[in-house]
């Protein structure tokens, strides 16, 4: 029988005090209760690996709600149940835990959400996607720190493997492709070779998943120290071209992740700027099929089709010793991430000064003088009003104005 490993020292030194003693909290009252309570998935994979996460996925065997309730008031914070799941989640100062019910899953037919109902942590933990993410631990105060290990999840670990549980995991949630992809990026390891297989052969799978699902994650992809990455493994897989066929993970497109990042700091780009880098060698047409097959919200969708509009303006943007009003007027009202994108995707250096001097400086630009301001001086209200803000707009983006003197002077004139 293998030896029974304990987490305990890592929880104790890996984990902020906080959150370990929660741990601690929680376990001693889920015993008093008569529940088994459990540290489980991501958290505990990262624990072994030495990695930070502070994302606690808690799993009872019993109920999560009355455990979660019975814990807010020791530590006191807001308490969110959702009973139709069986799920609670405590937050409190910067930390929060999530608190699930053990429960096992049956999928009607392939991509459908999946059915649940209360269960034991084995069948909890058999539902579950890669055998990394199969290890908990135990939180009773006599086994506290005890691993479980169900599905062998501590040998993939060490040998660095990504593995489904079963033959049906693709078929089931093909969703998991995408994940599968994004963790063997992130933690530098392989598709275990009949994972590959099941991978490649169930790629199909993919068009049973709604849009939405697809988009959340892209944008889990978009949250990666190098989303690239994940994107020029998901080409050689076919998997982007399921996204669409005119995607491309080229090493333009890599160098102007870096180049976003870097624009960002200490920000990840938002996951408009990157899908606006993505797609900015599409054309109009297959940008309106991506959007449409991702469901993309009415934001998103404006900022790539802003995209789009504003490349069509790149050659006047290139102009030499063009007008900073005229340079505001061409990028004005478009989607901040639509201009970004243009200034990373653009070629030409006139162009891209340009779109620097307004993201930086011009759009910021207002007159002092306001539409009040004016009908005190004596302008009646009306569109002269209008008229003459923009004009004193233009003044001051060019430079012919400075003061509130030098307004008032021009509004006179």
């Amino acid at each position: 029988m293998p030896e029974v490993l304990n987490l305990k020292s890592k929880i104790e030194n890996a984990l902020p005090a906080e959150l370990a003693s929660l741990m601690k909290a929680a376990g001693k009252l889920a015993c008093e209760q008569g529940q088994g309570l459990y540290l489980v998935g991501g958290v505990v994979r990262d624990l072994m690996l030495g990695q930070k996460n502070f994302d606690l996925d808690l799993v009872v065997e019993g109920d999560a709600i009355r455990l979660a309730e019975k814990l807010s008031k020791i530590k006191k914070g807001k308490l969110s149940i959702y009973p139709h799941f069986g799920t609670a989640k405590l937050e409190w100062k910067e930390w929060s835990v999530d608190l699930a019910t053990a429960r096992s899953e049956t999928y009607a037919k392939p991509g459908a959400l999946p059915s649940t109902k209360p269960s034991t942590l084995a069948q909890d933990l058999s539902r579950r996607d890669f055998t990394i993410n199969t290890m908990a631990i135990h939180l009773d105060p006599s086994r506290f720190g005890e691993l479980i290990d169900l599905h062998s999840g501590r040998d993939d670990l060490e040998n660095k493997i990504i593995r489904v549980l079963h033959e049906r995991s693709f078929i089931d949630d093909a969703t998991r492709i995408w994940r599968g992809i994004r963790y063997e990026k992130r933690l530098d390891f392989r598709l275990e070779e009949n994972t590959l297989k099941l991978l490649k052969q169930d790629i199909s799978m993919l068009d049973t998943i709604s849009g939405d699902r697809i988009r959340y994650e892209l944008e889990c992809v978009f949250k990666e120290e190098s989303p690239e990455k994940a994107l020029r493994r998901a080409e050689e897989l076919g998997v982007l071209a399921k996204l669409h066929p005119a995607l491309r993970a080229t090493s333009w497109l890599a160098q102007k992740f870096k180049v976003a990042r870097k624009f960002s700091h200490p920000d990840l780009p938002s996951f408009e700027l990157y899908l606006a880098i993505l797609t900015y060698p599409l054309n109009s047409k297959e940008k309106e099929e991506l959007i449409s097959y991702l469901n993309l919200p009415k934001p998103i969708a404006k900022t790539l089709r802003d995209s789009t509009n504003i490349k069509s303006e790149l050659v006047a943007l290139a102009k030499a010793e063009l007008k900073p009003s005229r340079i505001y007027r061409i990028l004005h009202g478009y989607a901040p991430a639509a201009v970004q994108a243009n200034l990373l995707g653009s070629d030409s250096q006139l162009a891209g000064e340009n779109i620097q001097l307004f993201l930086n400086k011009l759009r910021y630009l207002k007159p002092v003088l306001s539409g009040k301001d004016l009908i005190r001086t004596g302008i009646p209200s009306g569109p002269r009003i209008k008229e003459i803000l923009e004009q004193l707009l233009e003044a001051k983006l060019d430079g012919k104005v400075t003061t509130r003197k030098d307004e008032e002077d021009l509004v006179k004139r």
